[in-house]
């Protein structure tokens, strides 16, 4: 069993599914689109949420968000399902396979073979597409790598079965149905709206005001739990940055490409300055990264360094907030 599936890389796993999926049905796409229109911007903070001991961080939407939002505002219908038997689930797999139904799937990174071992890491929200079978290995298009690659039936089983939060539980998605158009006007103007409501939310834990919750608490850290805790929740601030699911620089690149295709079907200017600012914000995103790798690795020697986190956070939360209130106002 082999579909007729092209394989592109993408930046990000989700909207590389996506588009790789649409694609496939004939509907032409770009990752950045997809992106864009499935309001993929985020940001949560969560105290009382531990994740590998240390607090509940993330930079993007709930698994599925963007691909779900994304085919809402395109008229375009998924079908989602979940399997508690594994071996129901393969079996559902492997009809589509038959039907030429090439099909994403949910999965754990930490167990997928042929990641690189620096990148393997308890994490279930990831995604690729399965498109076809042969010699009793599926064959997976998964988008972050720049090659398709295959995996046994039992160690698919696996990553769909994952134990831990985020749990796949043989998560299963594919488009049934995609309209002659698509009013991509409307759709892009949605997404704008719903990521500058999310990210400019009144409440503490999403958004703007979440950032600068985090950004507060990064002396306090240090204060009260000491140098090896405070270090250990920026690693994991930072992997949930840069590493896991691309959130915080990619992110703001990918968007930024968005906002310049916004530009060109909107016909408004505005979008395409507003893009060179999201992107400017992506490269402070990756210096705040950057100096959060060389504390982590002990190679920053500035005695009041989480004070200057802090400040570089929150300088960060202010530009998006002037950003997404210009965006807000573009449209």
């Amino acid at each position: 069993m082999q579909i007729n599936f092209e394989h592109h890389q993408t930046a990000h796993c989700e909207n590389g599914v996506a588009s790789n999926l649409l694609l496939n049905k004939g509907l032409k796409i770009s990752e950045p689109m997809i992106f864009g229109i499935g309001s993929g911007l985020f940001f949560v903070y969560l105290p009382f949420l531990k994740v590998n001991f240390a607090p509940g961080f993330s930079y993007r939407p709930m698994p599925g968000a963007i691909f779900s939002k994304a085919a809402k505002r395109l008229g375009i219908k998924i079908k989602r399902q979940k399997f508690s038997d594994p071996k129901e689930a393969q079996t559902a797999l492997e009809k589509n396979l038959e039907q030429n139904i090439p099909t994403g799937l949910q999965v754990g990174v930490f167990n997928l073979t042929y990641f690189p071992e620096e990148y393997k890491f308890h994490f279930n929200a990831h995604n690729l597409v399965v498109y076809g079978k042969e010699n009793g290995k599926f064959l997976i298009s998964d988008p972050v790598m720049d090659f398709t690659t295959t995996l046994s039936e039992a160690e698919l089983e696996k990553v769909r079965y994952a134990k831990g939060a985020l749990a796949p539980k043989g998560h299963m998605y594919f488009p049934t149905y995609i309209p002659e158009t698509v009013n991509l006007e409307e759709a892009i103007k949605k997404g704008i709206k719903d990521t500058c409501k999310n990210m400019l939310a009144p409440v503490p834990i999403i958004g703007v005001k979440a950032m600068r919750w985090v950004a507060k608490s990064i002396p306090k850290w240090a204060d009260k739990k000491g140098t090896k805790v405070t270090n250990h929740y920026l690693g994991q601030l930072i992997r949930m940055q840069e590493e896991i699911g691309t959130g915080g620089g990619g992110f703001r690149f990918i968007y930024g490409a968005f906002l310049q295709e916004a530009a060109e079907i909107l016909k408004n200017d505005q979008l395409r300055e507003l893009s060179k600012e999201i992107t400017a914000i992506g490269d402070l995103w990756r210096d705040f990264a950057v100096d959060i790798a060389r504390v982590y690795k002990n190679r920053n020697s500035k005695s009041d360094i989480y004070n200057q986190l802090s400040k570089s956070m929150l300088h960060i939360a202010d530009l998006e907030e002037a950003f997404y209130k210009r965006l807000r106002k573009a449209i």
